[in-house]
């Protein structure tokens, strides 16, 4: 059977063809749709987990326990799942286990540019790198394969663009797997020093052993033409050299780590000029240079962001996208914007006005830190507003923390905000924290988590208390608001700030996005009261326009969802409630 599919939902075929039965995420665009795809399918267990970290050892256990589990998470997430990767390379697997790493040229939806080709090379695990969604089905099914024949986990690199780009899969049956056995295996599976010595001994007899695969084996492919220019390539950027050199001789690379040293040599012998095409690091390329063959690379193509066929033309053959296509200027901006009715918009409105120093955290409302909400200081990854936050005040003093919130949400504060709460208590901080609860993983999709009890599947589940959580680790200043009544937003922020001690401050009410049901609230601007000050549109909400050639503020009835938060803004009482 054929059908258009995107990667990450051909990924999510593949291991349930290859017999699959567990699959575990935490949800990060670009890699969110791959286990809420094979959640769909029957007989198999799926989980979000709290976060990577948790997913890959909730994913070791399986593998472990005999089964051929799935592990997916956008290329950041790695680094949260890094401790427990780097030892599993060394205890290897009983069932298969493949770890997708989804990465994000040109930071689409990431706080960062990171090429993890790299765990690959220092965990010693190898790495495939599917070019389409045909096989990105395939080579999933033949990272477990490859797993189980070498004792080792598989990873899959990914990149944006192939996670969510469609092309056409045939797809397949399903696999007859059968559960393999368990049996305690201490020497193996408990990595004590002297445990981990003799793994590590088996670790490098692995790798030569795949380094030996590699040479031979048909994910690694050559494409003659003309050969005055032979290309080294892999990923999304092979699709980017058929479409911009069709000519050229091509070595395509499906295994990216261990690299085929001998069949590169005898490529580059047969060619005139060697060029890797590769985004982000020159992780092939300085393997390449480290044998003695010259090869060209980034000193033609960029470490920044992703490729194009536009790009590859530009540098190779000379042609701009001025001379194809006759661009003369760059489309517009669109800037990103919190969604009308957004529970967020009030409290970056609120901070902002309050002048107060926020260190925020990753999630949709890091949108605040945007014109015009201008509503956020710090953002560096998941959890660490809070950690941020304490760190200023104990560099700056208590009197700073009089000025400072550390702002988090809901499904990150599960994810790694619980942790630095801890030490605020135990080290004696006295930071104020908002949680941001909108009752949902909101930037990803809408997934659960913890909080919202309910499974990746929507059944009913345990729910995490929020409140309740934070007086357990030692906050005895908790208060629950709404975040679009401003005057109660406001005055629990002055009166947690005011404490010197540590505080939270748990602003809940759902994203719109997910609301049960509308307002049912229209709103108007009455021109005789308007005086076109526009302070309402400071708020950036798509729901309520200025216009400038009659010098006053309209709604905007498409995007308006009756929140209520512009009329709290409105000093002049301009907008009123549509009477129907």
């Amino acid at each position: 059977m054929k059908r258009l599919m995107i990667g990450n939902e051909a990924i999510a075929r593949g291991a349930y063809e290859a017999g699959a039965t567990v699959a575990t995420a935490y949800p990060g665009t670009p890699s969110t749709e791959i286990v809420s795809s094979f959640a769909k399918f029957d007989d198999v267990y799926a989980e979000w987990s709290p976060n990577e970290k948790v997913a890959l050892e909730v994913g070791i256990g399986a593998s472990i326990g005999g089964a051929r589990t799935l592990v997916a998470m956008k290329h950041v997430g790695v680094n949260v799942a890094a401790d427990p990767l780097y030892t599993f390379a060394y205890t290897g697997v009983n069932g298969g286990l493949v770890l997708v790493s989804a990465d994000d040229p040109g930071m689409h939806s990431s706080q960062n540019e990171q090429d993890n080709r790299g765990y690959g090379k220092f965990a010693k695990i190898p790495v495939l790198e599917p070019s389409d969604s045909q096989e990105a089905l395939e080579f999933c099914k033949k990272g477990f394969e490859l797993s189980e024949e070498f004792d080792t986990p598989v990873m899959m690199r990914i990149t944006t663009r192939l996670a969510h780009s469609q092309t056409m899969v045939e797809t397949g049956e399903k696999q007859e797997y059968e559960i393999k056995g368990y049996k305690k295996n201490a020497p193996k599976y408990v990595m004590l020093p002297a445990n981990a010595r003799a793994r590590h001994v088996e670790v490098e007899k692995r790798i030569l052993k795949l380094k030996e695969y590699a040479e031979s084996s048909e994910l690694n492919r050559i494409e003659w033409g003309d050969t005055s220019i032979g290309v080294i390539t892999s990923g999304v950027p092979y699709q980017y050299v058929k479409e911009a050199l069709p000519e050229v001789s091509i070595l395509k690379l499906g295994m990216v780590n261990p690299l085929p040293e001998n069949m590169i040599k005898e490529f580059s012998h047969k060619v005139e000029r060697l060029i890797v095409i590769e985004e982000l690091e020159p992780v092939i390329e300085e393997q390449i240079k480290s044998w003695g063959v010259k090869v060209e690379g980034k000193e033609l193509f960029s470490l920044l962001g992703e490729y194009s066929p536009e790009l590859i033309e530009e540098v190779l053959k000379g042609i701009s996208n001025e001379d194809r296509y006759g661009l003369v200027k760059e489309i517009p901006g669109r800037p990103p914007l919190l969604c009308p009715g957004c529970p967020h918009r009030g409290v970056f409105y609120t901070l902002r006005k309050m002048r107060l120093m926020v260190a925020g955290d990753i999630g949709c409302y890091t949108l605040g830190a945007l014109s015009p909400l201008d509503g956020m200081d710090t953002t560096i990854c998941m959890g660490a507003s809070i950690g941020t936050a304490m760190g200023m005040e104990k560099a700056r003093g208590e009197e700073f923390a009089e000025k400072m919130v550390a702002v988090i949400g809901d499904s990150t504060f599960v994810h790694s905000g619980i942790t630095p709460l801890i030490d605020i208590v135990y080290n004696q901080g006295t930071s104020t924290v908002l949680i941001l609860d909108n009752d949902t993983t909101a930037m990803t999709g809408h997934q659960e988590h913890p909080a919202t009890g309910k499974t990746i599947t929507s059944q009913p589940t345990r729910k995490l208390d929020l409140v309740e959580l934070v007086k357990s680790i030692g906050i005895e200043n908790v208060q629950v608001v709404d975040p679009l009544k401003l005057d109660e937003l406001q005055n629990a922020l002055k009166e947690e700030l005011g404490k010197r001690e540590p505080s939270v401050i748990i602003a809940k009410r759902p994203c719109a996005l997910i609301a049960s049901k509308p307002s049912g609230v229209r709103y108007y601007v009455d021109p005789e009261l308007c005086t076109g000050c526009k302070l309402c549109i400071r708020i950036g909400c798509t729901g309520i326009n200025f216009l400038d050639e009659e010098k006053i503020a309209v709604m905007n009835d498409n995007n308006c969802v009756g929140c209520g938060l512009c009329p709290q803004i409105c000093k002049f009482d301009a907008i009123k409630v549509l009477e129907v």
